[in-house]
């Protein structure tokens, strides 16, 4: 019961101790601030924005934006595109080596280097970035056809050999 009693006092007390101490501040803050006058120009009347319709149904938005490319132009030589690229196809021809020739079951097959990575093409596979098909293979060649896009978006063939590379003997030793 006593309990009861002291402990809403002993409240009171504590909260009568803190009391507001920084009222002579806010006192001082109220005389300084009562003679200043604020020196504000009074805000521009707000202006009607002129109402623009846009009167171009079915030409091009002016908010998208348009990537501008050539009319494809469906020709003779079109590369399939839903076709699974090989991995040679990653690589351009001209970081492609050809360095050694194999005979299976009377077909030839050629050794293509890649970093550092052989590889056996054979007739039909796909060489380098410009979807190129092996058509021939040699002792001392491989020939492919690409296919290449010329500026008027058109894709024309173009006929590339992968030559054998010969190493020099100091190489061979290493």
């Amino acid at each position: 019961m006593r309990l009861t009693l002291i402990l809403p006092l002993a409240t009171a007390l504590l909260l009568s101790g803190c009391s507001d101490q920084q009222q002579d501040l806010r006192d001082w803050m109220a005389e300084a601030s009562k003679d200043l006058k604020p020196n504000l120009k009074p805000l521009p009347p707000i202006q009607q924005a002129i109402l623009v319709v846009y009167e171009g149904a079915g030409k091009m938005d002016p908010f998208r934006q348009a990537k501008l490319e050539p009319d494809k132009k469906s020709g003779a030589f079109v590369p399939d595109a839903n076709r699974r690229r090989e991995p040679l196809e990653s690589y351009p021809l001209e970081s492609l080596k050809m360095v050694g020739v194999l005979l299976k079951r009377g077909q030839a097959h050629a050794i293509i280097a890649a970093d550092k990575t052989l590889h056996q093409v054979k007739l039909g596979n796909y060489l380098g970035q410009n979807y190129g098909q092996i058509t021939a293979i040699t002792e001392s060649e491989v020939t492919l056809k690409e296919l290449v896009e010329d500026a008027g978006g058109e894709w024309t063939e173009r006929i590339s050999t992968l030559q054998l590379q010969e190493q020099a003997p100091q190489e061979a030793k290493k």
